[in-house]
């Protein structure tokens, strides 16, 4: 347990804390309280314990003048946060126990909190992660968002298909942030570009104001505390009160209307035109937000502009904010008469650009058109930093391409670092999206495999395995994880292994009571719980999965008197609302389960289980239970992962390809705690290269022409048998991410996955080596590399 707010505070001031605050900030007596004000009156206890860290590390970093880092990201999916801020303060029991003595359930108050919805999913949460430890290493940092209305939506399953609500996460106060009024600025939009050369200005047709809300953002032990500042967009105008007095009444509120649809919605639909205006609006709003307010911040410490990389790093988390450079060289240009190109150069000194992505289609572009309209001056600069570019290297790489600005090349060029996030992933970035551009600029990019937080993912989400590592090697391993390399001294001790085994089957003792309470599903702790938990996507591979429990139910059902090892797959996440595909593959995982669920003679051996919803929370349960992790997508796609990180490092050994950050982690736990399969990223390549391969493939494999003959019949969809044919033709045609060619070595690992388990023993000891050997993936780790590989900065307390 850590220890230091914990020295300042005990269980009867934590009490009467929670007392106070319900009575002089809730307006209740303990009598009357419900448990919303019981979670809020805690909330505001723990937030005041926060400030004076969070005060202390601000004055620190005013008073060294140092260099600040600015974290710019279109998601932060930071969870709920009263246990998240209780265990790095060293409160969490201390917390426990002052509710009971109030007479409340802790563990029902943390669950009473709501997840903020401001993100959605793999790139929020390493936005969450990288603010844990940037507070955790005292890096002085900002992170800068959006504060989302709804954020991405609320998923519910209505006859087994996806449909979209609104989330209400601010429905009730969030009690964590602050609102600064004082700090806001305008945000333009269309309008024109008056003057020439030297004397040039911008005169938007229309303006929102921003509107700030910082949440502090503590790490281990409450030594440092950064802040999350998130915008919303408030109109210029508030009330157009004639309108009113005409009875114009939808009118007079138009103005605010339009402004908050900027910061309403995450990701909002794009595949319309207005779509599109929206969310290149919502990406300038942020970007241009946090630029003015990290130079008005660099001003006010009386440095000179030239100076302004010494001082300021800014990191874009993808290409979402990659109008950044644009805006601080128009900041520098038209509003303090710096020169164009001096500013080009001095701003490139500041940004650094964080790639996720191999599929051209995620790497955002813009209609020429479009961005023309709505940022005239900014399109401006980019013809200049074009040509800057042309000019440096010779090299034909252009941001303007075929009607479109490329937001990918954009980013690269202004950045004088541009990281991949694992190490295939950086290599084939070098080889791919950005071959032309590697060989212009041979020194750009580096790799920075990410990490995840151990406080969240494993301190605060698997208690029973915190316990038994406590216990085992000490309390010192939650800000130095490769400690838990320790773990694998005790894996031949038996008492060790029972006690490994214990602390999984309490966790899946509690999922199946979560699942039987709040879903009504009933499964047996005892089974295999084989877990697929991401934002659903073709290169994923969730259909893989779904196709091989398919073929997997076939076998059982033609022999139920095999030695099969009983298995409940879950699975978990959202659709884009306008992927199609995907939605059609989430209809198709509830069929499937509908039927097998319902059937007698597999009951006992296999379910499916998929609960709607997928969040943080439900990863919190759902990753401590996990038996086996699937992290199964097409080789040479997923840039890294973490959640394949937040599975090993609770004891659930990995099935996978050779793909993102998996190569990286079967290195640290071995080849023989990995389950392996599948074609490696140039064997995609070259299998694409052949005619006709996934028909090729179906044929040779009577596993999947069964299944896939099955679908197309109509037996998951009785009632409308060609619901799912065109999916079915769409793998024998065009089966871009070679499902077909990895079905069966997926087949057969997962057989080999069986027998492993049904070796209670041998499984243990996998498990435990997993834990063991992950503690290199901590973002600790990560961020402590980005310091001194890209942002040339390091602790403020000098560490």
């Amino acid at each position: 347990m850590p220890e230091d707010q914990s020295t300042k505070i005990d269980v009867h001031a934590m009490r009467a804390s929670v007392l106070h605050h319900l009575t002089y900030a809730l307006g209740k007596d303990a009598d009357h309280a419900s448990i919303y004000d019981w979670r809020m009156a805690l909330s505001l206890s723990l937030r005041d314990l926060v400030v004076d860290p969070w005060f202390a590390s601000t004055r620190k970093t005013y008073e060294r003048k140092g260099k600040r880092v600015y974290y710019l990201s279109m998601e932060y999916l930071i969870g709920r946060l009263i246990e998240d801020v209780a265990v790095n303060l060293g409160v969490n029991e201390i917390a426990a126990e002052a509710m009971a003595s109030l007479g409340q359930d802790y563990t029902a108050v943390v669950m009473n909190e709501p997840d903020a919805a401001l993100g959605n999913g793999g790139l929020g949460r390493l936005a969450a992660c990288f603010m844990d430890s940037l507070s955790t290493l005292s890096i002085p940092a900002y992170g800068y968002g959006i504060r989302y209305e709804h954020g991405l939506f609320e998923q519910h399953f209505e006859n087994g298909r996806q449909v979209e609500t609104a989330e209400t996460w601010l429905a009730q106060r969030h009690t964590w942030e602050f609102e600064r009024p004082e700090v806001s600025f305008v945000v333009g939009f269309g309008g024109r570009v008056a003057g020439e050369e030297d004397s040039v200005s911008w005169v938007p047709g229309e303006t929102v104001i921003t509107s700030a809300y910082d949440t502090p953002i503590v790490g281990w032990k409450g030594k440092w505390a950064n802040t999350l500042r998130l915008w919303a967009a408030k109109p210029t105008r508030v009330f157009d009160l004639a309108s009113f007095n005409r009875g114009e009444y939808l009118a007079a509120t138009e103005p605010e209307a339009l402004a908050r649809t900027i910061s309403r919605v995450l990701y909002p639909d794009d595949t319309t035109d207005t779509g599109k205006e929206l969310r290149l609006k919502q990406e300038y709003f942020f970007t241009s937000a946090s630029i003015q307010d990290l130079l008005r911040r660099f001003q006010s410490e009386g440095h000179a502009l030239g100076d302004l990389a010494q001082h300021v790093a800014i990191q874009l988390n993808d290409t979402h904010p990659a109008i950044a450079g644009p805006e601080l060289v128009r900041l520098l240009a038209d509003d303090h008469a710096v020169p164009i190109d001096r500013a080009i150069e001095i701003v490139r000194g500041c940004l650094a650009y964080t790639n996720h992505t191999l599929l051209p289609e995620a790497l955002e572009r813009w209609p020429e058109d479009l961005f023309r309209r709505i940022l005239p001056r900014h399109h401006q600069i980019i013809v200049l930093i074009e040509r800057d570019h042309l000019t440096r290297t010779g090299a034909d790489v252009r941001i303007f391409q075929n009607g479109y600005v490329n937001m990918g090349e954009l980013a690269f060029i202004m950045a004088h670092r541009v990281n991949g996030v694992s190490a295939l992933h950086t290599e084939l970035v070098k080889e791919t999206v950005f071959a032309d551009l590697h060989q212009a600029y041979p020194d750009r990019i580096v790799n920075q495999t990410n990490g995840i937080t151990p406080r969240r993912w494993l301190y605060s989400c698997n208690p029973p395995l915190r316990d038994l590592i406590d216990h085992t090697i000490g309390f010192d391993w939650p800000d130095d994880l490769e400690r838990l390399g320790q773990l694998a001294d005790h894996a031949d001790d038996a008492g060790f292994r029972a006690a490994f085994r214990a602390a999984k089957r309490q966790n899946k003792d509690r999922l199946a009571q979560w699942l039987q309470t709040e879903k009504g599903t009933k499964v047996d702790p005892s089974a295999m719980f084989d877990v697929q938990i991401k934002r659903i996507h073709e290169y994923k591979r969730q259909l893989m999965n779904l196709l091989e429990t398919v073929a997997l139910w076939n076998e059982m059902r033609d022999n139920p008197s095999g030695n099969w090892t009983p298995r409940v797959k879950i699975f978990g996440g959202k659709a884009a609302p306008g992927y199609l595909v995907a939605k059609e593959i989430i209809h198709l995982i509830n069929d499937v389960a509908s039927t097998i669920n319902g059937d007698a003679k597999t009951g006992d051996m296999l379910q499916v289980v998929y609960p709607e919803n997928y969040n943080v929370t439900m990863a919190e349960l759902l990753i401590p239970a996990a038996d086996l992790s699937e992290q199964i997508s097409t080789a040479g796609k997923e840039a890294s992962g973490t959640g394949n990180m937040k599975f090993a490092l609770n004891g659930a050994p990995t099935i996978g390809t050779l793909d993102g950050a998996n190569v990286e982690i079967r290195q640290h736990v071995g080849a023989e705690n990995f389950f392996l399969f599948g074609l490696t990223a140039a064997e995609v390549v070259a299998r694409r290269g052949e005619t006709d391969f996934a028909r090729a493939a179906i044929e040779a494999s009577p596993h999947l022409t069964r299944v896939l003959g099955q679908i197309a019949s109509g037996v998951f969809s009785p009632n409308d048998p060609n619901r799912y044919a065109s999916l079915v033709q769409s793998l024998y045609d065009h089966d871009y991410f070679l499902v077909t060619c990895d079905f069966d070595a997926y087949f057969e690992t997962q057989r080999e996955v069986d027998s492993a388990f049904r070796d209670a023993d041998h499984w243990t000891r996998m498990s435990i080596f997993n834990t063991a050997r992950v503690g290199w993936f901590s973002s600790d780790r990560t961020i402590a590399g980005y310091a001194k590989d890209i942002w040339n900065t390091g602790p403020a307390d000098g560490r």
